[in-house]
């Protein structure tokens, strides 16, 4: 299997899938962090995906490098945490967000991971592979 995490790492910029309504949104999101099959990221109360994440948490998360091998999707459950540790590693690690937030306890500030169930791979070399975690 690709070490996906390391593909998430080195390519924190990708797309997320929602679904809003009976439609398909996606929009351009930034990868945090990862904990095992949790891959970590944020968002604001008061935007439309969190509503979207709360109504139906199934979401995707699709990234690769600038030559296009691995692309790597990332598939299963968004939860949200209030964990102070976590939120307070999301801002330490990443100074833009901590710009847009400035403290773990802004209420807006919304810490999320993908439980991740599923990855599929496209890679060069091995072609497509799907991956049940």
């Amino acid at each position: 299997m690709i070490d996906y995490v390391s593909v998430l790492t080195e390519n924190p910029n990708g797309v997320l899938a929602t679904k809003n309504g009976e439609k398909l949104d996606t929009r351009v999101f930034q990868f945090l962090f990862a904990d095992g099959n949790k891959i970590y990221f944020c968002t604001s109360s008061e935007k439309p995906v969190y509503a979207q994440l709360k109504a139906d948490p199934n979401v995707s998360f699709c990234t690769f490098p600038a030559n296009y091998s691995p692309v790597v999707s990332v598939n299963g459950k968004a939860v949200f945490v209030e964990d102070i540790s976590l939120k307070t590693r999301a801002l330490d690690e990443n100074p833009g967000i901590k710009g847009i937030y400035n403290t773990p306890e802004n209420p807006v500030f919304k810490l999320f991971y993908i439980d991740t169930k599923e990855v599929q791979t496209f890679s060069s070399t091995e072609g497509p592979k799907n991956y049940t975690l």
